[in-house]
């Protein structure tokens, strides 16, 4: 009866709302019911608990399934009219799950293959937790229930292979094995087998009737006994009991009400529509409860671990940072400034990580196969493997979308604050989990070096000239272009700090010179832009710059004061940034009349606003950057021939004068 009270509460949710994609309710009803009542550790009035089992629907389409549990089992948030009013404006039941607008929702997975992905990420924090902590602080699982277009996307395989090589023995993952699709049959695209792939990647694989609940019982059990991750192909019937079972009409064609109803005649449900019966109501809620005694146990092991630990394990929780951060920014700026290194800001970042890492032991980095370019790991991290849960640094392989969708799994779990490096032009490889970063507010740190052309020979393929765009156009999102270390530096202090907004650090492969020569304890990168050098005499340009090309633009500044120009030179690391700041401030670092020009080795676009808007004018505004891919051949000479130079900066200021 349980599993029905979830097929039927969620055929009159999706009837009310007029919407479709409620196939995976149909068919994994009774896993669901099974995995919550006997296996899952939670607590409904707790849903934060640090050491509960998380459970992940990686399948959008099974959002009606998740309400209904989480209502049945007494998550106060989902209320019965919650539940009636399914994908309706203000309602906290969206159309896909998201993660912070509803309790119990562990992460936002519209997009298919993002959860399986997620989880993943969910899996390595608690592996390296229980390692730091123990398992009396730490000792969870990670469930996943998955569907046929989760298992499509190729996101799916880079996170079975990570989880497989490193043996995540606590992700378990259930596969809606119903074999339909919206178009179809499975066949209809795909012969893939698949518990042969996930036997290949590593994985222990069960294949049982999902629903029968002694088998599915029996599963979940010999799952959590074994060393390796877990697939359990579920074999199940969607739109179960309907005249649209092993359909594709079973994915959005159960809103017909005579078909509904025949339904709950199949089942020999009689209750009225968005009416479960109190005994069944009672049931629900003592399992929610269940694992209330199991938190108050935690509660008091926690208690028992020395005052140290606690508080680091809370700060980290919090995503609070160390009391050291803020000092040790200000001593590394300061030995900078002093010192004017010449060097990649990717080194800059490295330098960074070297004085920050030791005592934020929250950071957990890696790259995607590119460690020695990307600057990512420091010497005290530890690699993350079998043999060493407690390495805070991960090999991700050539899988830049899994290492994305996993770092946001990390963040998500909680305690762990993870950052992950590839070049900027595979931006485009990690664009989906980069998107969801934003959207979920998490604070997840992607490293991306060879920002531009100056990456030189590898040429167009690898050298990102519509990439800063791309990732500014993205909502709730930093992108830090730094000029120098102390930019770098200042703009790994904002990132560590973030609690709701992942950050974009934006990389050189070539060795840029250090423009902020002047010592100040002040983070100006978190003024998104400021005045690095003004205009001697009369203010009549101001040249704005980012990144590498800040040098240039200090260049075509002294060409212009040598002729009796008047220039300002404005560093602009942080566009989003210095949006966020007040009208008084912008106004004083781009007052109105004198000529604008920006310099950027990729497109204009995003620029307008800085150029034309904030009392700009278009006759006055003008732009050297890139209008094109780029070529393979040393970075001075691109520079040189797309025009980016100090010369051509200085010539398209005074065409404007």
């Amino acid at each position: 009866m349980k599993a029905a009270a979830i097929r039927t509460l969620t055929l009159d949710a999706i009837a009310a709302a007029n919407s479709g994609h409620s196939g995976m309710p149909m068919g994994m009803a009774d896993v669901a019911t099974v995995l919550f009542e006997k296996h899952l550790k939670f607590d409904a009035k707790a849903p934060h608990w640090p050491d509960r089992d998380r459970f992940i629907l990686s399948a959008g389409h099974g959002s009606m399934l998740i309400y209904s549990l989480l209502y049945l089992t007494g998550y106060e948030q989902v209320t019965l009219d919650e539940i009636k009013n399914f994908r309706q404006w203000g309602a906290r039941t969206a159309g896909h799950p998201e993660y912070g607008h509803v309790e119990g929702v562990e992460t936002t997975t519209g997009p298919l293959g993002q959860g399986i992905a997620n989880s993943v990420g969910f899996a390595i924090a608690e592996e390296i937790q229980r390692a730091r902590y123990g398992k009396k602080v730490v000792d969870h699982h990670t469930y996943v229930i998955a569907g046929d277009g989760c298992l499509m996307e190729g996101i799916s395989q880079e996170a079975i292979g990570l989880a497989g090589r490193h043996e995540l023995g606590k992700l378990i993952v259930l596969w809606d094995n119903n074999d339909i699709t919206i178009d179809g049959k499975v066949s209809l695209s795909d012969r893939t087998d698949q518990m042969m792939r996930f036997r290949a990647s590593g994985w222990s694989v069960f294949e049982i009737d999902g629903h029968d609940p002694v088998a599915i019982d029996e599963a979940l059990t010999a799952a959590k006994k074994t060393k390796k991750p877990s697939l359990i192909a579920c074999k199940t019937h969607i739109a179960l009991g309907s005249s649209a079972q092993d359909t594709s009409k079973g994915h959005g064609a159960l809103t017909d009400p005579k078909l509904i109803e025949d339904t709950k005649k199949a089942y020999g449900w009689t209750s009225p529509a968005f009416t479960i019966p109190k005994d069944i109501k009672a049931q629900w809620e003592a399992i929610g409860a269940r694992g209330k005694a199991e938190r108050v146990a935690w509660e008091e092991r926690f208690l028992t671990i020395p005052g140290n630990k606690q508080r680091e394990f809370q700060r980290a929780y919090a995503l609070d940072p160390h009391k050291k951060l803020s000092a040790t920014i200000k001593a590394l700026k300061k030995q900078i400034s002093e010192e004017a290194p010449k060097v990649a800001t990717r080194k800059s970042s490295e330098m960074v990580l070297e004085v920050v890492n030791p005592f934020m032991i929250e950071t957990v980095g890696g790259s995607a196969d590119l460690t020695g370019s990307n600057n990512t790991k420091s010497g005290d991290m530890g690699t993350f493997d079998i043999d060493n849960r407690g390495g805070r640094y991960i090999y991700y392989g050539i899988r830049e979308h899994g290492m994305a969708a996993a770092m946001n799994g990390m963040v998500l779990h909680g305690g762990v604050r993870p950052y992950g490096g590839t070049f900027m032009c595979f931006t485009d490889y990690a664009r989906g989990a980069m998107r969801l970063s934003a959207l979920m507010r998490v604070p997840t740190v992607y490293v991306m070096t060879h920002d531009s052309i100056g990456l030189g020979e590898d040429g167009p393929t690898h050298q990102p000239v519509e990439h800063l765009a791309i990732s500014r156009a993205t909502p709730n999102t930093y992108v830090f272009r730094p000029a120098d270390t102390v930019e770098t530096a200042e703009s790994w202090e904002i990132a560590l700090t973030s609690k709701e907004t992942p950050s974009v650090l934006a990389l050189s492969r070539q060795g840029l010179p250090t423009v902020r020569l002047e010592h100040k304890t002040k983070n100006m990168t978190a003024q998104g832009a400021y005045v690095l050098a003004d205009a001697v005499d009369k203010r009549q340009a101001i040249i704005i710059a980012t990144g590498s090309e800040v040098a240039i633009a200090l260049a075509a500044r002294d060409i212009l004061q040598a002729e009796g120009i008047g220039t300002r030179v404005v560093s602009m690391p942080c566009m989003e940034l210095f949006a966020e700041q007040d009208e008084r401030y912008r106004k004083r670092i781009l007052p109105g009349g004198p000529v604008r020009v920006a310099v950027e080795a990729a497109v204009q676009m995003g620029w307008d606003r800085w150029l034309t808007g904030e009392r700009g004018k278009a006759n006055k505004a003008g732009f050297v950057g890139m209008d094109s891919f780029g070529a393979s051949a040393p970075a001075d000479v691109l520079y040189e021939k797309f025009g980016i130079t100090a010369q051509a900066v200085a010539d398209k200021v005074k065409s404007l004068l």
